[in-house]
């Protein structure tokens, strides 16, 4: 299958940092995909612990949408348990249409449980929040009917979106999938895409994606739906140079000081044990960031297509664990090396090049003949004119 490319932006923006400046640069860096040609990026909601800073991926897309052409824009994911489903589904037809039908609704439960504390939500309920309102906006989006339902945090009476989407029959969506199995079963169950965030080592170690797409497609199954790999994109740091040692000595430092300053004292995840300037390289060791070439990313995508069994989208994580022009440049290998060998634009080109190659010695001769026969057509024109 054709893959897409992308980018799951968070965002990640160390403490310290003028916030108007970084998400600026934010809005210029989906500038930057769109010219490179990337087709996906799936922006997060989040409220607290200081690094996450977009509040509202609706209307961050819409800014990024007046400054793009063809990339697809999408909530990387909403939290359910923060909105009631009437007004966010409403939010998203709007965008469907503001953008002609390049926004993507991706949903989650909520990730940080610093943002479910503040708003009194239990974090143990988040995932049964999650999908009871993902019920209800799939009713709105599909159903021309009144949808009524009754929930002990929001209610539904008689509701109808009064704008239908302007992609039929609704725009793309996807359930965000990391540890439990509550993501994918949501989107078996619906029958949407999936977005896996597979790198994170976490308490339980690698997350099990052939395991986690089993659960998908038994849930669809039992549902009466149908699940398609190519909806099933994964998401993954990573940072790519003309050499291992380059892409490594650009984000060792930064990289593991995010992991402790951040993943560790703000949000409670254990990074690989040792000195700081260690971890980065210990998560390439485990699978769960690529830091290399163009060529160690075409390798890590092959192995984690057999391990799966195929995924349809790969979502570079973004990250700031180096310079902005070190940044576009990893883009840059990724867009002209790597996107190529699983879009298929390589195949007629790799094909003619191979073809010429297997007829070298008779392009020779015929070369040599042309040549010949022209000096000879030459010559005797001189001769008529004597």
């Amino acid at each position: 299958m054709r893959m897409k490319f992308g980018t799951f932006l968070a965002p990640f923006h160390r403490l310290g940092e003028n916030p108007t400046l970084a998400i600026e640069r934010d809005l210029k860096f989906i500038e930057m995909l769109d010219e490179l040609g990337y087709e996906e990026a799936w922006i997060g909601e989040h409220h607290s612990a200081g690094w996450e800073t977009i509040a509202s991926p609706e209307v961050f897309i819409a800014a990024a949408a007046e400054r793009t052409r063809h990339i697809r824009l999408g909530t990387g994911v909403v939290s359910l348990p923060y909105h009631h489903p009437l007004i966010l589904a409403d939010r998203m037809v709007q965008l469907d249409h503001m953008t002609r039908g390049r926004a993507m609704l991706g949903v989650g439960p909520g990730a940080l449980p610093t943002d479910a504390l503040m708003l009194g939500i239990d974090p143990t309920s988040q995932r049964r929040m999650m999908a009871e309102s993902m019920d209800a906006i799939m009713a709105l989006l599909a159903s021309d009917e009144p949808v009524t339902r009754r929930t002990d945090w929001f209610q539904l009476v008689n509701a109808r979106l009064q704008l239908r989407p302007y992609t039929d029959p609704h725009m793309p969506i996807v359930v965000a999938s990391v540890q439990s199995p509550a993501g994918v079963e949501l989107a078996g169950k619906f029958g949407v895409g999936i977005l896996t965030a597979a790198a994170r080592v976490g308490e339980r170690g690698l997350v099990d994606l052939a395991s986690q797409w089993r659960i998908a497609e038994e849930t669809a199954a039992a549902n009466g739906r149908t699940i398609r790999r190519e909806e099933w994109r994964i998401s993954v740091p990573v940072h790519l140079s003309d050499s291992r040692k380059q892409a490594m000595a650009d984000v060792r430092e930064v990289g593991g000081n995010y992991w402790v300053d951040y993943m560790q004292r703000a949000v409670g995840h254990e990074p690989p044990s040792g000195p700081t300037d260690t971890i980065i390289e210990q998560m390439v060791e485990a699978g769960s960031v690529v830091v290399g070439t163009p060529d160690d990313l075409i390798a890590a995508i092959e192995r984690s297509q057999e391990t799966t069994g195929g995924f349809g989208g790969l979502m570079a994580r973004a990250h700031e664990w180096t310079t902005c022009d070190r940044t576009r440049y990893s883009h840059e290998l990724i867009a002209r090396y790597v996107m190529p060998r699983f879009q298929g634009s390589l195949q007629g080109l790799e094909a003619s090049y191979s073809d010429a190659c297997g007829r070298v010695d008779e392009i020779k001769q015929v070369r040599k003949a042309s040549i010949d026969k022209a000096h000879q057509d030459f010559q005797a024109k001189e001769k008529v004119k004597v």
